[in-house]
């Protein structure tokens, strides 16, 4: 995709886009990007970010924990 542009322009568009959003919103504008390349590229792959793993594990242990807690109905 960017084998077209030479190290030259890609000087270029950096300084522009420093003066353009200066030094202080430079982070928020990269951290933005990023966050918007992960989500197309969790897109394009079909895999839904809203639940992750780690998410999903600790649902499973919430699950465990309430069977755990509810009386038995044999015991009865």
């Amino acid at each position: 995709m960017f084998r077209s542009i030479g190290l030259q322009e890609l000087v270029i568009i950096l300084v522009i886009v420093l003066l353009l959003f200066g030094p202080k919103q430079l982070p928020k504008l990269t951290k933005m990007f990023g966050k918007a390349m992960r989500d197309v590229k969790s897109g394009l792959e079909g895999k839904d970010e809203e639940e992750s793993p780690k998410e999903i594990a600790e649902g499973q242990s919430d699950a465990t924990a309430e069977e755990a807690k509810k009386p038995e109905d044999a015991a009865v």
